[in-house]
């Protein structure tokens, strides 16, 4: 939101006030709490009349300093608040201050943040070696008054010169969001627009730093587009409470944001194979179903899930989860046969209860319903004729939710596709006196969780998947994500990327998007282009809107690239399983901006067509029928992982692929373990595993895991004399090592390969 007219004026009927110097200053061993007047006080006159600011600096986390700025302290507070599982509710041992003369810092870690109490008012926050990071200076902290008497809390941090900005959530604008208005607030507006599902007031810096925005309400970013040296944020309330994270490294970043507000879940390997849906407004019974199913067996192309979207259930009756008996007859039936095929089952759920649904009736009268002030159930009739939301805030409508749900499970369904959860009125009521507002963003948060809990408690833990499309700050401990509705054409395949990176950034580990795009029906050769893409994400799902996307309805062509992207997936799983689990421990997505990996070399800070899939394989999708891509190398010797072509960079490069091929190169001196089994992504990936090691791997060390996640085997690539010697440990396995260009060997423990010539 902007309040200024230009540098000079504020815009007609506001009204700001600034901090402009300490009038008091109370240090503990961990806290700092300083008075802030919006004058200068010359004498004791000025401070009659005139507002005082309440600014706290403290810890919550090692490398995490907070800073809480209130006008009016007596403001109620109704939440919902942020769950930070990371935080330390004892409020100490992470902090110290420290005064000399007029200045105090307060430290957390690698991170400072320093207030000089005679200079003009300001805090400066200082890396690990006493360098500035950013600060709030001269205007970056205070309250402004609109016309219509709104009240908003400001805060501004400094960019420094080439400082680029990025993340706030799944955003399909432009990757780097310096210049860009932002509002943190849920909508259902695609993937072509400047509205997101997911917003997270988190965003990262090039400069080795985060900040996130505790409040989970609207909270209005202008990125250096209002002051053009400043991110600032606002929201409409009495206090606002920010979060400096510490690196140095984005990687480092990333690791104590997600400590501090959850680490996602490691999803079961299962889910990490190709899934296939009905579509959504298709026509499809078992029959329908089945021949699918058929089909990509006949073709060889390995399913791993069938997912059953909206029209399983009768229409008008989202959701009632009861099948449509018109259409499946017999439910049990199909769903046992369908694991007869070795297939997991997904099914699309939504939070709102239509009227025509019975289940609408019972959660008015339970109370379960969202109301409005006056006690009626809020309803409309967008989506589904005369709806209502069920108010997860109540735990016992989140366990009447849940029995419905348990109902399905029962029946053999393994996961669920949590669709919507953007559309939340905040002209409403909520069973616990949550403030609407707060609740609009959150809603989306309660929603998935109370989804995953069933799961967790009905599948076991480290079962547990769903396939959401909204989420907020915290919503990562819930995977999977998908990027919600996009068009069938390159543009959208892009935008949806940049959107996916862009969630990677905000602490999102598991992220997946409809292949060949959902709106309309994609050209053959953007189907074949998304596909290569597709497989080569975290999650990898076929969907569509009106029509099907099944590979053969693309042509010969198509079900070959889905078959051979679909094999090679699998072969990468004990590599991808190693990534998803560093994911889970750490917070570092599973596909990565490149910035993430290589944030020394400028070339990478702005790439949005291309990415690191795990640490070691680069992957630059192909947005062209005719196959030309260009993308970047950074420093090093990369080989390409279909080919073995060898490219030193650091290179731009502009190439053509047929639809068989992509950019898809191993990183110089990594080890990359490939399991023999193609066809399902949860097989024994220690089974005829092979290890492909670069030449300049030296000293390089990889896990594998098993399915659980755990370590069940390591391997030690070292060089000694004129070969290269591979350790192993944790397992007495045989298995493969090809060093490139020196051809292969085998071997138990120990092996060793002559080196090239």
């Amino acid at each position: 939101m902007k309040f200024t007219d230009g540098f000079w004026l504020m815009r007609d009927g506001v009204r700001a006030s600034y901090a402009t110097e300490v009038r008091d200053l109370h240090v503990s061993d961990d806290h700092v709490t300083a008075y802030a007047a919006v004058r200068r006080v010359e004498h004791r006159g000025h401070t009659l009349n005139s507002p005082l600011l309440t600014v706290e600096c403290f810890s919550p986390a090692e490398g995490v300093i907070g800073v809480r700025t209130t006008h009016h302290a007596g403001k109620a507070h109704r939440g919902p608040e942020f769950a930070l599982p990371g935080a330390d509710a004892g409020g100490g041992g992470f902090a110290r201050t420290r005064r000399d003369g007029s200045v105090t810092e307060l430290t957390s870690g690698p991170l400072t943040v320093r207030l000089d109490r005679d200079g003009p008012w300001g805090l400066t926050f200082l890396d690990a070696d006493g360098r500035r990071l950013t600060a709030v200076e001269s205007k970056g902290t205070a309250f402004v008054e609109t016309a219509g008497g709104a009240h908003h809390m400001v805060a501004q941090l400094a960019l420094a010169v080439g400082e680029q900005v990025y993340g706030l959530g799944e955003r399909f604008t432009p990757f780097v969001r310096n210049g860009q208005s932002v509002d943190i607030w849920q909508a259902d507006g695609g993937t072509s627009s400047e509205q997101a599902y997911k917003n997270v007031p988190f965003h990262l810096s090039s400069r080795g730093y985060g900040v996130f925005v505790n409040h989970p309400g609207r909270v209005s970013y202008e990125v250096g587009s209002e002051s053009v040296g400043q991110v600032q944020f606002s929201v409409e309330d009495q206090s606002l409470e920010f979060y400096v994270v510490a690196g140095p490294t984005p990687k480092e970043v990333l690791a104590r944001y997600t400590a501090l507000t959850g680490r996602p879940a490691l999803p079961p390997a299962w889910s990490f194979g190709l899934w296939l849906t009905t579509s959504f407004c298709t026509s499809y019974d078992e029959e329908t179903v089945m021949s699918f199913v058929d089909g990509m067996a006949e073709r060889d192309i390995p399913l791993s899930v069938f997912h059953f979207d909206c029209f399983w259930m009768r229409e008008y009756q989202w959701s009632d989860f009861q099948w449509d008996p018109e259409t499946f007859p017999d439910p049990e039936g199909m769903l046992a046969r369908l694991k007869e095929r070795g297939l997991r089952v997904s099914m699309w759920i939504n939070p709102y209860i239509g009227q025509k649904s019975a289940l609408f009736a019972e959660g008015a009268a339970l109370g379960h319903l969202v109301r409005r002030p006056d006690g009626d159930v809020w309803q409309w009739d967008l989506w589904q004729a005369g709806m209502a939301l069920v108010d997860f805030t109540s735990p016992e409508a989140r366990a009447w939710f849940q029995s419905k749900l348990k109902v399905l499970l029962d029946q053999g369904v393994d996961c669920f596709k949590t669709d919507f959860g953007e559309r939340v009125p905040t002209d409403v009521v909520w069973h616990d006196g949550s403030d609407p507002e707060r609740m609009h963003n959150y809603y989306a948060q309660l929603y998935n969780e109370c989804v995953f809990e069933l799961l967790e408690k009905e599948r076991g833990h480290g079962e547990a998947v769903v396939f959401a499309r909204s989420a907020t700050a915290g919503g990562q401990k819930y995977p999977v994500h998908w990027g919600g509705d996009c068009f069938a054409s390159f543009e959208a395949m892009a935008e949806s990327l940049r959107g996916g990176l862009s969630l990677g950034l905000s602490g999102f580990g598991f992220w997946s998007h409809d292949i060949g795009g959902f709106e309309g029906t994609p050209e053959p050769a953007v189907f074949k282009r998304w596909l290569a893409f597709g497989l080569l994400s975290s999650h990898s799902r076929l969907h569509g809107n009106m029509s099907y996307r099944v590979p053969w309805e693309f042509g010969e062509e198509a079900v070959e690239v889905a078959r051979q992207f679909t094999e090679l997936k699998h072969r990468l799983m004990p590599y991808l399983y190693g990534a998803a689990v560093e994911a889970h421990r750490t917070g570092v997505p599973l596909m990565r901006p490149m910035l993430l990996e290589f944030p020394g070399d400028p070339g990478c800070r702005t790439l949005d067509r291309q990415y690191m899939l795990g640490p070691d394989l680069l992957v630059a999708p192909v947005f062209s029928a005719d196959g030309e891509v260009e993308f970047y190398l950074p420093e090093g010797v990369w080989t390409h992982l279909l080919t073995g072509e060898r490219v030193t960079g650091p290179v731009w490069r502009r190439d053509t692929y047929g639809f068989d091929g992509l950019p898809l190169y191993v990183r110089p001196g990594a080890v990359l373990p490939l399991g023999a089994d193609d066809q399902r992504p949860d097989g024994d990936w220690l089974d005829g595993l092979t290890l492909l090691v670069q030449p300049d791997a030296d000293g390089a060390v990889v896990s594998v895991p098993d399915l659980a996640g755990a370590e069940a085997a390591r391997f030690t690539v070292v060089r000694d004399g004129g070969a290269v010697r591979v350790v192993a440990a944790g397992t007495d396995r045989p298995f493969r090592v090809r060093v490139v260009g020196a051809g292969s060997a085998g071997g138990v423990g120990e092996v060793v390969v002559p080196p090239a010539r």
